[in-house]
C-alpha cells in the first residue's frame, strides 16, 4: 500500500467573524505554501511510479487512419500504450457529450491527444511517444466563427457547426429603436486568453484493491472529476477517489476533466501508480481557453440620455468541443445588456465549433467577454448625445426595484453609490466629455 503524507497544518487562530468585510485575514494554507511544505500536483510521486506521455495530433482536422504503438512497445521500458480503443465509455462534456478522452475516427484541434504512452521514465515514455505511427488523413478546416456558421463550411461535428444558440427577449426592441432619436452601432472582439496558471496540469494515479483507483490531481473539481473518470472508465463512483493537491494556480483552466482518465486507466492496466506533467507548449495547445466572441451592440437612445433600446448579438468560438461554452456564454447572454436600465432589450447568442482549441471555464465566465464591450459601447452613446460619461451612467443605472433582461427583480443595488464613491476616491471632474 502506498503513503503519501503531507506535512501537519500550522496551528489554526480562530479570528472574530464580526467586522471581518475590510479586514486582514490570514490564509490557513500560507506557511505552508511560503515554506515549500505544500504539495502540489507536480510534487506528488509513490514507489514503483511509471510516467506517461500523451501523442498528440499535428493536424487541425484530419481523419484517423491507424495506429500502431508496435515500435512504441517494443522499446525497453514502456509499459502499455492505450488508444480510444481501450476507454470504455470515450464521451463526455459538461452539457454536450460530445469531448472524447482520447480521439478516435478523426482529430479536430491540433494537439488533441489519440494515444498516451506510460514508461519507467519521463524520457522514455516521451521518446516512445514519439514513436506511435499514426496515419492521418487530413480533413478542410475552419478557424473563424462567422465562417463556420456559413452553409458549405467543413463540418467539425456531423449536424452542422452551431453548438447552441440563446434568446433573451424583453420588451419590443423594434418600437424601442423606432422611439430613439440616435441609435449607435458597434461591433467588438475578444481573443484567445490562456490561464497561464504557474503549475501545469499534474496528477498521479494509484490503483488500489478490488479494482478502486485514488488520483491525486491539480483540479479545482475534485468531485466533478471523479464523477466524470468513473463514467468513462465504466467504474462505480465509489471505486474513484479523486484527491485535490495543493493548485498553482487554476482560474477556471483546472474546472474539468484532462489527464486524469489516461493515467487512472494506465494504473489499472499496469498495477502500478502512474504520474503525467503536461509541458507549458501542451499547456497552450491542448487545455482550455477563454472564448473568443464577437458581439454587436446596438442601442437607441434619446437626446436627453435615455436609454430606449439595446440589441445585442454574440458569436462565441467555443473550439472543437463544447465543453463549458453554453454555460458560459448563457451567462454572457443575461449580463449582455449591462447595469442599465432599458425598456426594450433583444440578445441572441451562438456558440459555433470551430477546429481551434477548446474554450472552457476562466475567471468571469462570460461576463468579462461582454463587460468591456458593453461599457466601450456605453461610453460611445455618452459621446453620441453630448453627455458625460458618468452623468449617463447615473442617469441610466440600475437601482433598488429595477427588472433584469430575464425577468429578475434587483434588491439592494448599489451602483449609483459605488460610482460616486469612486468618483471621490479618484477625484473625477464631472461635467466634461473627456
Amino acid at each position: 500500500m502506498t503513503v503519501i503524507t503531507r506535512p501537519a497544518p500550522p496551528p489554526v487562530v480562530e479570528e472574530a467573524a464580526e467586522g471581518a468585510v475590510g479586514k486582514r485575514k490570514s490564509r490557513h494554507d500560507a506557511l505552508l505554501q511560503v515554506t515549500g511544505q505544500a504539495l502540489y500536483g507536480v510534487d506528488m510521486k509513490a514507489p514503483g511510479m511509471l510516467w506517461a506521455k500523451a501523442v498528440r495530433s499535428p493536424y487541425p482536422h484530419a481523419r484517423i487512419v491507424r495506429i500502431d504503438p508496435t515500435r512504441a512497445l517494443s522499446i525497453p521500458g514502456v509499459a502499455c500504450v492505450i488508444t480510444a480503443r481501450d476507454i470504455p465509455h470515450n464521451r463526455y462534456g459538461f452539457t454536450h457529450q460530445d469531448q472524447r478522452v482520447l480521439a478516435d475516427d478523426r482529430v479536430r484541434y491540433v494537439g488533441e491527444a489519440v494515444a498516451v504512452v506510460a514508461a519507467e521514465t519521463l524520457r522514455v515514455a516521451t521518446e516512445a511517444a514519439k514513436e506511435v505511427v499514426v496515419e492521418y488523413e487530413p480533413l478542410p478546416a475552419v478557424f473563424d466563427p462567422i465562417e463556420a456558421m456559413q452553409p458549405g463550411a467543413p463540418q467539425v461535428h456531423e449536424g452542422g457547426n452551431i453548438a447552441a444558440r440563446l434568446h433573451i427577449r424583453d420588451g419590443d426592441v423594434e418600437r424601442g429603436f423606432s422611439e430613439a432619436e440616435i441609435i449607435v452601432e458597434e461591433e467588438f472582439r475578444t481573443p484567445f486568453v490562456e490561464h497561464c496558471h504557474l503549475e501545469p496540469h499534474a496528477a498521479l494515479a494509484i490503483p488500489g484493491p478490488q479494482g478502486t483507483l485514488t488520483i491525486y490531481s491539480s483540479v479545482q473539481r475534485p468531485f466533478l472529476v471523479a464523477s466524470d473518470v468513473a463514467k468513462v472508465l465504466s467504474m462505480p463512483l465509489s471505486h474513484v477517489r479523486v484527491v485535490a493537491t495543493s493548485v498553482g494556480g487554476g482560474f477556471g483552466g483546472k474546472n474539468e476533466m484532462t489527464l486524469e482518465p489516461w493515467v487512472g486507466l494506465l494504473a489499472l492496466r499496469t498495477g502500478r501508480p502512474v504520474k503525467m506533467v503536461f509541458t507549458r507548449e501542451e499547456e497552450f495547445q491542448a487545455t482550455t481557453v477563454r472564448h473568443p466572441y464577437r458581439m454587436r451592440y446596438r442601442t437607441g437612445v434619446r437626446r436627453d440620455g435615455t436609454l430606449v433600446a439595446r440589441s445585442v448579438e454574440i458569436i462565441s468560438d467555443c473550439g472543437a468541443y463544447v465543453s463549458w461554452g453554453a454555460s458560459t456564454l448563457a451567462k454572457a447572454c443575461i449580463h449582455a445588456a449591462g447595469p442599465y436600465v432599458i425598456p426594450h432589450v433583444k440578445i441572441e447568442g451562438f456558440l459555433v465549433y470551430t477546429n481551434n482549441p477548446v474554450g472552457g471555464a476562466m475567471r468571469g465566465f462570460g461576463v468579462p467577454q461582454v463587460g468591456f464591450a458593453y461599457e466601450c459601447h456605453t461610453d460611445s452613446v455618452a459621446a453620441a448625445v453630448g453627455m458625460d460619461p458618468i452623468t449617463f451612467r447615473l442617469r441610466n443605472g440600475l437601482r433598488d426595484g429595477c427588472r433584469l433582461p430575464t425577468g429578475q427583480v434587483l434588491e439592494r443595488v448599489t451602483l449609483h453609490q459605488t460610482l460616486q464613491r469612486a468618483l471621490e476616491l479618484a477625484g473625477w471632474e464631472r461635467g466634461a466629455v473627456p
